[in-house]
């Protein structure tokens, strides 16, 4: 095996790792409620991020889907929470009531 191809199957398996201790630590999800089903905001929150972030759900979107991905430390691409970095430690909370 050349330098180069064990190089690309060592980082193959550090992926495959990450992505195994990732799901090894998610914690189970209860299946949502039928006003969480119709929310069409999701509010979530972690040590390392400033406040509470509220993520306004797609058509298709849960809050899962949202934790998921915010859980996920290979997930790029969408734009929750201010386009943050922070992956892993969020968790759902409720919504704060906006004051007027």
């Amino acid at each position: 095996m050349t330098l180069k191809k064990r190089s690309r199957a060592m980082v193959v398996l550090a992926a495959a790792a990450a992505l195994a201790a990732v799901g090894a630590t998610a914690a189970p999800s209860a299946r949502p409620t039928a006003a969480e089903e119709d929310a069409p905001f999701c509010c979530v929150a972690n040590p390392r991020f400033a406040g509470i972030c509220k993520v306004t759900l797609a058509e298709d979107e849960t809050c899962a889907d949202v934790l998921a991905y915010l859980n996920n430390a290979a997930s790029v691409g969408k734009t929750y929470c201010g386009t943050t970095p922070i992956r892993g430690g969020w968790t759902k909370v409720e919504c704060q009531v906006e004051e007027e």
